[in-house]
């Protein structure tokens, strides 16, 4: 085997591989020679079927054979025996010439192909002494354990049919349909659905006008959607919902006793309160979290600069811009509502792509510098948690599925591997705790490198945070809300 470097600019490679046709006819033959004792041919009995006949039928196809596996066996040892690391899968090319493949096949010409490929760039890593991180901690008060109690105890709360009149804080079961300039549109219409008045989960004045009504009566609710309304479309527009109000409920008596955390599957008010503690610190502990992980790669971003494999960079770039489109067209907004191009907005992923992908290539390097690992039983871990989030019908699915797809496997490895690279560094570098107030964790930093110059970040941001691209009469919840739910 002959192996030829004809391209050596950058990151990028091209080799060019030769195999005599005399090493492809010793294979061939050692393939014929081991079919021998195992065909079955009419006519000939077991182990005495002539060579050359093997060859007249199977050649073609034990010469395809070998083919693939020199394919598969050199490419990654010619790679390696180099000393480099290919960034992604290399390109095989191969003659598509007819008449010049067939010669190959029938062992009268060398096999020759090329591999094109990017290598991953050296990286030395640097000292870590200079990195300096500030860790914001927010100690949750009771008050705050409290509040949410209350929010677990509402959502428990027991409702009883009433005659009469809604009032604030009634729960009412309605039918609605939406309408912009006498025409429903997509999505604007609902059946059976609860509503407690007050609540303000539906857009604002939508509620107010359900106060008073009766079961049976059938109204006609007017309001213009927020300005701000996830769907463009609808957003600042006058809507008219024709509402035929089902029944009327009243709440129950509020209690917040060892009775309504059993209520909750729970067996005492104090482990209700635990399990609450325990959710909130979780949420502001992961706000923390990534804090303190996007200070850190905004430093390790600062401190290496080289060129990254396109190939990766154009991979990563795809995803994000995909994920953005998907969630400007859910939101029904364009890239003139997020006050940009598309021009000025690829230009600012791309940015992000390639950044990605550095802080990648670092936390892979020093990750395996460090010796660290993700364990089997830690990927069983993480595939049980990814598998929890679907629905209970779907669970078993999921789970074969990740099972039997490596590559998709590798999709849970990595991001677990990235933390534990993070947990590690942290333990290297200066970190000072710093007492915040729940304001102050919450808020966003806007002058940080991962969060500034992005045109369509809003977009971008409901990948989080579903847009409500439902189009019913609601608001979007808000992040507070939206948390008490979850804790549920």
């Amino acid at each position: 085997m002959q192996v030829t470097e004809t391209l050596n600019s950058g990151l990028k490679r091209e080799i060019k591989i030769t195999v005599p046709a005399g090493d492809m006819e010793a294979k061939l033959m050692a393939r014929l020679s081991d079919a021998r004792n195992k065909v079955r041919i009419n006519g000939f009995r077991p182990g005495k079927v002539p060579v050359q006949h093997l060859r007249k039928v199977y050649g073609k196809s034990f010469m395809a054979e070998v083919v693939n596996e020199i394919l598969n066996d050199s490419t990654r040892s010619i790679i390696t025996g180099r000393g480099e690391k290919a960034a992604m899968q290399p390109e095989v090319i191969m003659t598509e010439d007819e008449k010049e493949a067939e010669k190959i096949l029938a062992g009268g010409a060398d096999f020759e192909f090329r591999l094109n490929y990017e290598i991953i760039p050296e990286i030395e890593i640097k000292d870590f002494s200079d990195i300096k991180v500030t860790r914001q901690v927010f100690d949750v008060p009771d008050t705050e354990i409290d509040e949410q109690v209350q929010r677990v105890a509402e959502s428990a709360r027991s409702y009883e049919p009433k005659t009469g009149k809604a009032a604030e804080g009634d729960r009412v079961s309605i039918d609605y349909v939406g309408k912009i300039d006498g025409e429903a549109f997509n999505g604007g219409a609902g059946t059976d659905q609860p509503l407690v008045l007050g609540s303000k989960e539906f857009i604002p004045g939508f509620e107010d006008q359900l106060i008073g009504a009766k079961a049976g009566d059938e109204k006609q609710v007017t309001v213009t959607f927020p300005e701000n309304y996830q769907a463009a479309h609808l957003a600042g527009k006058e809507a008219t919902f024709d509402v035929t109000v089902k029944e009327v409920s009243q709440p129950g008596a509020l209690e917040i006793n060892d009775e309504t955390a059993k209520n909750l599957g729970l067996e005492s008010l104090e482990r209700l309160r635990e399990v609450v503690r325990g959710q909130i610190e979780n949420q502001f502990g992961s706000m923390t979290r990534q804090k303190v992980k996007r200070q850190l790669l905004d430093q390790l971003d600062a401190a290496y600069s080289f060129e990254a494999p396109s190939k990766l960079v154009e991979a990563e770039f795809s995803n994000i811009w995909n994920q953005v489109t998907r969630d400007l067209e859910a939101a029904g907004r364009t890239f003139a509502d997020e006050e940009t191009t598309e021009e000025e907005a690829r230009a600012e992923y791309m940015r992000l792509a390639e950044r990605r992908v550095r802080l990648g290539l670092v936390l892979a390097e020093i990750g395996e510098k460090a010796g660290v690992t993700v364990s089997d039983e830690e990927l069983q871990r993480g595939l049980f948690e990814q598998v929890r989030r679907y629905p209970a019908n779907q669970q078993q699915e999921a789970f074969e599925f990740y099972r039997s797809n490596p590559e998709a496997l590798n999709t849970l490895r990595a991001p677990m591997f990235e933390e534990k690279v993070v947990d590690h560094l942290l333990g290297q570098i200066s970190v000072t705790d710093v007492k915040v107030s729940k304001e102050e964790l919450m808020a966003d930093d806007e002058e940080t490198e991962t969060t500034k110059a992005k045109p369509a970040k809003k977009a971008a941001a409901k990948k989080a945070e579903k847009a409500d691209d439902s189009e019913e009469p609601k608001k979007k919840a808000a992040p507070k809300k939206k948390a008490a739910k979850d804790d549920e």
